[in-house]
């Protein structure tokens, strides 16, 4: 958003000049008339009229949403309640301007409301803000709007919002102990290793006695350690920086999502969350009327996998030909055959954004249990490998001891 001057005047036919933030002099005119007055004189502020383009979008490129995912579904729901109890969408979006506890957040929907009363749609409204909305969130609230039936699409929007968030706060749950556990090893090992066993060397340097070969094994991994860790972390940081750029491009990108798939318990556990995000939109987008082939389109834009996307893109290909989506979803090996079973049942029954849904539900319910067995295998089996390294590093320490014990005896 930029910073816009502006004069106009008021009801009581009064002057009044300050200053808004608005996405263009369209957008800071309609916030003006929405607050009763009547705009004379909207002009962007110096510094923002003279910001050469680079730096416009690096403050874009560092700038925080206004929206989290969060409360992006909060906020749907909360639109959606009010929508659904018959209050007219500007009322309800001026109810939520005023209520906003973020001053962004008020100023974002004051916006929208400007945009509504200015004669747009609502979806039309959302699409002038990417960065917030996406445009499978645009598009099921425009067939909403076309449908007549808004607020009962808001409320599946808001659903999806939630079921989304509460899978990735259980898999981020999932893995979040492991993760720990595995810092925490790092970590010891670490400190062990180069500091604790140097001491070693130290202590028995002037006994001119033959340290065991778990203790010179020890040394000198100690010793690559202090001499070379920087090294091996900058070697690290390049190596995460190449992949980075590697990943970037859409070839590479796609052979090594392909190759990640076939990991034997990651692959299929990235291959069930892919397909329940692509089945769950699906089911939202056709439930809200959307047509099949931007229905597709739209849920292909959810994949994460570059694989399963190009998958999806051919599928749509052999739609749009006339093949039931069914059969073009079987013939694609990286999608379950859970989903193309759902969708054929939905096909025949006439209900498919019901059968896609409780794919979906069940891919979903999958991916849970897998990744809560891959954390209880985990878990485990960190501890029982980092005992282990502990072990080997007391050993080392150890070992020199009892040696010269023996020899003082």
């Amino acid at each position: 958003m930029a910073t816009y001057s502006f004069e106009a005047l008021d009801a009581q036919g009064q002057t009044r000049k300050g200053q808004l933030e608005a996405d263009s002099v369209k957008s800071a005119r309609s916030l003006l008339r929405a607050q009763t007055l009547v705009p004379l004189r909207v002009e962007p502020l110096l510094g923002a009229a003279t910001q050469q383009p680079g730096q416009t979008k690096r403050r874009a490129l560092f700038a925080r949403r206004v929206f989290s995912a969060t409360q992006l579904a909060i906020w749907t729901r909360q639109i959606a309640g009010l929508v659904a109890a018959g209050l007219p969408l500007e009322r309800a979006l001026a109810s939520l301007a005023e209520e906003a506890e973020d001053p962004a957040q008020g100023r974002l929907v004051s916006t929208l409301r400007a945009e509504v009363n200015g004669g747009s749609t609502f979806a039309k409204a959302l699409g002038q803000h990417p960065r917030e909305f996406s445009t499978i969130y645009t598009a099921v609230i425009g067939a909403g709007e076309q449908s007549g039936h808004l607020g009962l699409v808001l409320e599946r929007l808001a659903d999806d919002l939630e079921e989304r968030m509460a899978l990735r706060s259980r898999l981020i749950g999932a893995a979040l102990y492991p993760f720990i556990v595995t810092l925490v090893a790092i970590a010891i090992v670490l400190f062990l290793v180069s500091y604790v066993v140097p001491q070693v060397a130290t202590v028995f340097a002037g006994s001119h006695r033959t340290l065991p070969w778990l203790t010179l094994a020890m040394l000198g991994l100690s010793s690559a350690v202090r001499n070379y860790g920087w090294f091996a972390l900058l070697l690290l940081v390049v190596f995460a920086l190449g992949l980075r750029y590697l990943l970037s491009q859409a070839a590479f990108r796609h052979a090594f999502d392909a190759a990640w798939l076939e990991l034997p318990l990651i692959g299929r556990l990235a291959r069930g969350y892919n397909a329940a995000r692509f089945a769950n939109t699906l089911a939202m987008l056709t439930a809200a009327g959307v047509p099949i082939l931007k229905a597709l389109l739209a849920a292909a834009g959810t994949l994460n996998n570059h694989a399963m996307r190009a998958d999806a893109m051919e599928a749509i290909v052999l739609v749009r030909e006339g093949a039931p989506l069914a059969t073009a979803l079987a013939r694609k090996k990286r999608f379950p055959g859970l989903l193309a079973m759902f969708a054929r049942l939905g096909e025949q029954t006439g209900q498919l954004p019901l059968m896609l849904g409780r794919a979906a539900q069940q891919l979903s319910t999958e991916v849970q249990r897998r990744a809560m067995h891959l954390a209880t295998l985990l878990e485990p089996l960190l501890i029982v490998t980092m005992g282990a390294v502990v072990m080997l590093i007391v050993l080392a320490v150890l070992l020199p001891i009892i040696q010269l014990n023996q020899w003082v005896s």
